[in-house]
């Protein structure tokens, strides 16, 4: 379970048409979907088992239709082969950084007796 962040929620309440003056005022928690898996074992009511299997049959048609959408498919797959080069550079530039900092001579701190000097 986690909570859904300001967009997230903003995008949900404009799917369902729900109105800024009524309805929920704060961001709801929602489940994922092995959170509904887990919660079925728990849950003893024939009522909130069916409304779970309900649950878990839309995450199935949801998970089918991204599979079938192709476009959306290579899009995602895009943005992923972008993010994962973004990622890279930043840890080439981050050891880099590591690197460098180890490398340098630093200058003792602290007084010097007469003698080391």
């Amino acid at each position: 379970m986690f909570e859904l962040t300001i967009d997230e929620f903003e995008v949900l309440r404009t799917q369902f048409a729900t109105s800024k003056r009524v309805g929920t005022r704060y961001v709801p928690m929602v489940f994922t979907e092995q959170g509904i898996a887990m919660l079925s074992s728990v849950l003893n009511s024939k009522k909130a088992i069916q409304i779970n299997i309900e649950i878990m049959r839309a995450f199935a048609t949801s998970r089918k239709m991204l599979i079938e959408s192709k476009d959306l498919l290579r899009e995602l797959r895009a943005l992923d082969d972008r993010v994962n080069q973004i990622f890279n550079f930043l840890l080439r530039k981050i050891d880099a950084l590591s690197q460098r900092h180890f490398d340098q001579t630093r200058k003792k701190i602290g007084f010097k007796r007469k003698d080391e000097e």
